[in-house]
């Protein structure tokens, strides 16, 4: 682990004993008028155990208040706008000849957002070369119900992986973990025949914290042209996605080191996560098994 992962997840465990800390001081203050309306009636009873009926009434009541489920809450608060996730520069190198501005998809800006490019290079007689890409980011917040943000991403980013590995039709699949992105990050490649010509396909998938990245990028010769080497679009590929990591880092006011699975908290990250813990994105919500079918 290191040293910046330890000092964002201290500084997260600082953050809930301070939430648990106020919890207990409030469920006390709550408890003490009780107590005391209990000693009031007592004294004015004629039966001896009326006091204790009522301190064990308001113990009773501290006890509940206290046994309230929590879950510890989700670190990245908001994504970054989909579109806006990679440079011109990156976006120049994997789709050179697609629009300045990528076509957003349906998102929930809290959530779940995605952005995607296509890129025709037409040289004519000797036939063009495509590229399309595609960045999706989904964000899970904690519930007491569903768990914490980051442990719903985590069975999110196994179950992605496993969703593009078998993908239909893909011939010499082929995956392998990437390091330095994120807490954890996958590349699977793999060959795609359709009647335009064969498409080498690559998914980035990466998990930091509580979002979950999907980064598709595929390519093809089309009407003679070359076909691409799934090496040279595998590289460019898991830069785009270590971009990606950084931008959604720097959205929630984190350092934005591109590529780091420990970004340096800043002081606007500083301030005490919301206890209140509204449900995350569910399964269902997710997006679609793979958008590596799409050409």
């Amino acid at each position: 682990m290191s040293e910046g992962t330890m000092q964002r997840r201290a500084q997260r465990d600082q953050l809930d004993q301070r939430a648990k800390r106020l919890n207990r001081v409030l469920v006390c203050a709550a408890a003490v008028p009780v107590m005391l309306i209990a000693a009031g009636c007592s004294s004015d009873s004629d039966s001896g155990d009326g006091g204790t009926k009522g301190a064990n009434s308001a113990a009773s009541a501290s006890a509940s208040a206290s046994a309230s489920p929590t879950v510890q809450a989700a670190l990245y608060k908001s994504l970054p706008e989909a579109c806006g996730v990679l440079s011109k520069k990156t976006l120049g190198s994997l789709v050179p000849k697609a629009s300045k501005s990528g076509k957003k998809g349906t998102s929930d800006a809290s959530t779940r957002a995605s952005c995607s490019w296509s890129s025709l290079d037409n040289n004519g007689v000797k036939g063009s070369q495509f590229r399309w890409l595609n960045v999706s980011l989904l964000r899970f917040e904690s519930d007491t119900s569903r768990g914490s943000g980051e442990k719903q991403a985590l069975a999110y980013y196994d179950s992605q992986v496993q969703d593009v590995q078998a993908v239909d039709g893909a011939k010499n699949t082929k995956s392998e973990p990437v390091t330095g992105m994120g807490d954890a990050a996958t590349v699977v490649t793999y060959d795609l025949k359709k009647k335009e010509g064969s498409f080498k396909q690559q998914t980035v998938v990466t998990r930091i914290e509580n979002v979950v990245i999907t980064l598709d990028y595929n390519g093809a010769g089309l009407a003679g042209e070359k076909t691409p080497s799934a090496a040279t679009l595998a590289k460019v590929a898991e830069k785009a996605a270590k971009e990606a990591v950084a931008s959604v880092s720097k959205a929630n006011g984190y350092g934005s080191t591109a590529g780091s699975a420990s970004p340096t908290p800043s002081k606007s990250a500083s301030k005490s996560p919301s206890k209140s813990a509204s449900p995350s994105t569910s399964k269902s919500a997710s997006p679609s098994k793979s958008t590596a079918k799409k050409s």
